[in-house]
């Protein structure tokens, strides 16, 4: 959707369902080849395209540079809910930047 919108294309999204992806591996197939399109289509960029605008899905218009940062925070987001409930479950989550909260408590040793 960001990919698309920062090209200037409106956005194709309808689903995340199991429409595009039934099963594990196809959902990981799927991930990997949008994300290598994504990446593609970002690598193009230009300063001057950063600066242009482009539309928002419900027809917003916003800085091309600021729709990108949108998308990471909204990678934040979802990876934060993701941790929350891996949490809720009991299910431990590797460290984001080397090391467990309990490791820094530590004295910044890994396990």
């Amino acid at each position: 959707m960001f990919a698309e919108n920062v090209q200037n294309h409106e956005s194709r999204y309808t689903s995340h369902g199991t429409e595009l992806a039934a099963d594990y591996d196809s959902v990981i197939e799927l991930m990997k080849r949008l994300h290598a399109e994504s990446l593609a289509i970002f690598a193009k960029l230009s300063d001057e395209d950063l600066k242009r605008k482009c539309k928002m899905p419900g027809g917003v218009d916003i800085q091309t540079a600021k729709w990108l940062r949108a998308m990471v925070e909204h990678e934040v987001h979802h990876r934060g809910q993701i941790y929350l409930y891996l949490g809720l479950l009991g299910v431990p989550t590797p460290p984001l930047y080397g090391l467990t909260s309990e490791q820094v408590r530590a004295g910044g040793q890994a396990d």
